[in-house]
């Protein structure tokens, strides 16, 4: 049985197996797993997940479906992501609005996309066929950017609800990638959430951002830091906005111990609490 996300969760990564087995449940409420790293036949990281599957809810998060790429979707992917799924049972599914194939040759990055219609049609042809593939909804994650495309024709907001009104897809909102991409671009990142449609947004993302090094004023998603104060005011909107969302934090690279992130999630869990009490007034 599929069970559902609520409250707040942590990325699973493999330094915090052990950990995790021996905390207490309660510190977590669900985990999210990076799907590339467990569509194998065997193996320890497997045989962790199905027993920390045991104890928490578990969410699928990709990176290399290519769902805005020109390259045809890979069906052995799609396969292998549909295996994984019905062993895991996850509460959703999910990768990034982004594309990061060409002619054959992963590219390791997730690549932004320009927002107008062509690319509109594009990509909500390939979310049916995927969600075709797996049986149930996909949802897609905003991704930061460093450049805007001549051709575009609507902003990004306008384009991930259009995205949804065409594919029935769900949102997953990155509250870092808004705040980044607002930086980088000069957008105003309230006007930004306040577009997207309510009931599409089905899990938030927090996570830590840089500067760029060679001194551009660029911010860039590295994934490496603790949430910063203005990520923080920004999610308390985002809960203003779309309510009570299954909420987590990303940390992809210098990883600390448990407790740290842990310790990230009693802060989420505090504005969580106060900003949803003066919503509901």
């Amino acid at each position: 049985m599929t069970r559902t996300l609520h409250g707040f969760g942590l990325g699973l990564r493999p330094q915090h197996y052990d950990a995790l087995l021996s905390a207490d449940t309660n510190a977590v409420d669900w985990l999210e797993i990076v799907s590339e790293n467990y569509l194998v036949d065997g193996g320890r990281p497997l045989a962790m997940l199905d027993r920390i599957g045991e104890r928490w809810p578990l969410a699928m998060h990709g990176v290399s479906l290519d769902i805005g790429g020109s390259d045809p979707l890979d069906r052995d992917y799609l396969r292998s992501l549909g295996k994984l799924a019905k062993r895991v049972r996850p509460a959703l599914v999910s990768d990034h609005l982004c594309w990061t194939r060409h002619h054959g040759v992963q590219l390791h990055d997730l690549l932004p996309l320009p927002c107008n219609e062509e690319s509109l049609r594009h990509v909500a042809t390939r979310v049916r066929q995927v969600q075709d593939a797996l049986g149930r909804q996909l949802v897609l994650e905003n991704v930061s950017s460093y450049l805007r495309f001549t051709r575009n024709t609507m902003d990004e907001a306008a384009f991930l609800s259009a995205l949804v009104a065409e594919s029935g897809c769900g949102l997953l909102l990155d509250v870092n990638n808004v705040y980044v991409n607002a930086h980088n671009h000069g957008i105003d990142p309230i006007r930004y959430l306040d577009a997207l449609p309510r009931h599409a947004v089905r899990q938030l993302h927090l996570a830590g951002h840089s500067e760029d090094a060679l001194g551009s004023g660029l911010l860039v998603d590295t994934h490496d830091a603790p949430v910063c104060a203005a990520v923080w005011d920004l999610y308390a909107h985002a809960l203003q906005r779309f309510g009570d969302v299954p909420t987590m934090i990303e940390r992809d690279d210098r990883i600390p111990p448990l407790a740290e992130l842990l310790g990230e999630l009693d802060i989420a869990r505090g504005i969580a609490a106060t900003t949803l009490l003066e919503r509901a007034a």
